[in-house]
């Protein structure tokens, strides 16, 4: 596979619809830490699009229309994001000191990750997590695939 320098190919990309984008990128960046890595113009001269990235969590913002909504716009929840962080705490405290709406208090998982959830400005559920301690999935129920 090439290398493209405008999406990455070696992790998952989400696109999200916000309803404005210049708005939630400025709120990504200030409440969770991300880093814009560049943005272009929609219809209008908005900001149509937007790539960022935390750590090696990479996400693509888009302009909400009709197909592509926000869950603030559709009123019910359409995913959530996972996205793992050196110091799950330390961005914990960030975040609930800037003010974000925390759904899912700081806790260990029964599968080993230390994690919690908050919702951003247009509805969209973030869990941001950090590798605790080494489970088997077997160790909390879950069941391997045959292969």
């Amino acid at each position: 596979m090439i290398k493209n320098r405008s999406v990455p190919t070696d992790a998952p990309l989400p696109n999200i619809a916000y309803q404005d984008v210049a708005k939630a990128g400025a709120w990504l960046s200030a409440t969770y830490g991300f880093v814009e890595h560049f943005r272009y113009n929609g219809d209008g001269g908005a900001v149509g699009g937007m790539q960022m990235h935390l750590g090696n969590a990479w996400i693509m913002l888009h302009q909400a229309k009709p197909g592509l909504l926000s869950p603030s716009q559709l009123g019910r929840g359409t995913q959530r994001v996972t996205i793992f962080v050196e110091d799950v705490t330390a961005h914990f405290s960030r975040t609930k000191a800037a003010g974000a709406k925390i759904i899912e208090d700081l806790h260990v998982t029964i599968y080993g990750e230390q994690q919690y959830g908050v919702e951003d400005l247009d509805g969209h559920v973030w869990i941001f997590s950090q590798h605790y301690r080494d489970v088997t999935p077997a160790e909390w129920g879950a069941t391997i695939a045959p292969r």
